[in-house]
């Protein structure tokens, strides 16, 4: 039996970490040959494990909102494995958390968009041409439910997921015939290296428990249940999928919690 990436290539950036790293180990395991991209050494450690397993790795360093590192990407997936299939434009920042709306500056918000809004539209508009040439494939970019609506993320963060949402809606129609499909996938609260703080924190009050309580699974994520939404808009399975923002948020987004009721949350009351 083979894997839904069989004799695919994909790249993923923000590979070194959470969902990237989730999403390198499963999409290998699928049977994908793996480019994992990052700006951070660690992404040689997730590619040495996959090469390890039996699996076709390689890393590379670099700048997910530079178009001369995306670029050099891109060829160097072309040169390593002849091709490319699916490109999972992944990597992303949240700007920091200090103050509030009004303290953030025009830098703060002009860093976070070019890496997580800029990136996701290089690693379209260098990545498509060459997955047409492949045979046709998927581009699935990592936005937000909090590029949705307000209340899940500082206001730079939460603007440029929204971004992305309609980056991929814009780039599906650009793309029409090409045989490439553009979806996102909307992680909800996810445990990862940009959330930890969050989770240290709660743990260390002893509150680990209220960490998702506002969506009706009452818990948070977990990095390999959004690498395998991702697996589905990468794979063949999905292939009337596009132009979508598939949201993986517990049940987060139907509707709009602000808090939980008193009492238990498990059992309705009589």
């Amino acid at each position: 039996m083979t894997g839904r990436l069989h004799n695919k290539t994909a790249i993923i950036t923000g590979a070194a970490s959470g969902i990237g790293k989730a999403s390198a180990l499963l999409f290998s395991k699928e049977g994908a040959n793996v480019i994992a991209f990052d700006r951070t050494d660690a992404v040689h450690e997730v590619a040495g494990r996959i090469n390890e397993a039996g699996g076709r790795a390689t890393a590379i360093a670099g700048d997910a909102g530079s178009e001369s590192d995306v670029e050099a990407l891109v060829k160097a997936a072309q040169a390593t494995y002849g091709g490319l299939h699916v490109m999972f434009a992944n990597a992303g920042i949240t700007g920091g958390v200090r103050g509030g709306f009004f303290d953030a500056t025009p830098d703060d918000w002009t860093e976070v968009l070019r890496v997580n809004l800029i990136g996701p539209f290089l690693a379209v508009k260098h990545a498509a041409p060459i997955i047409q040439e492949s045979g046709g494939g998927a581009i699935v970019c990592t936005a937000s439910v909090a590029g949705l609506r307000s209340g899940a993320g500082p206001a730079q963060y939460s603007a440029s997921k929204a971004g992305v949402i309609n980056l991929v809606q814009t780039a599906a129609q650009q793309l029409a015939g090409t045989g490439v499909r553009v979806n996102a996938v909307l992680p909800g609260l996810t445990e990862t290296g940009m959330t930890k703080p969050m989770y240290d924190g709660a743990r260390a009050a002893g509150k680990e428990h209220r960490i998702g309580q506002l969506n009706p699974m009452l818990r948070g994520g977990e990095p390999h249940e959004i690498a395998a939404a991702a697996l589905f808009l990468a794979s063949e399975e999905a292939s009337y999928v596009n132009g979508q923002a598939l949201a993986i948020d517990g049940g987060l987004s139907s509707s709009h919690p602000t808090s939980r009721p008193p009492g238990d949350p498990k059992r309705p009351s009589s």
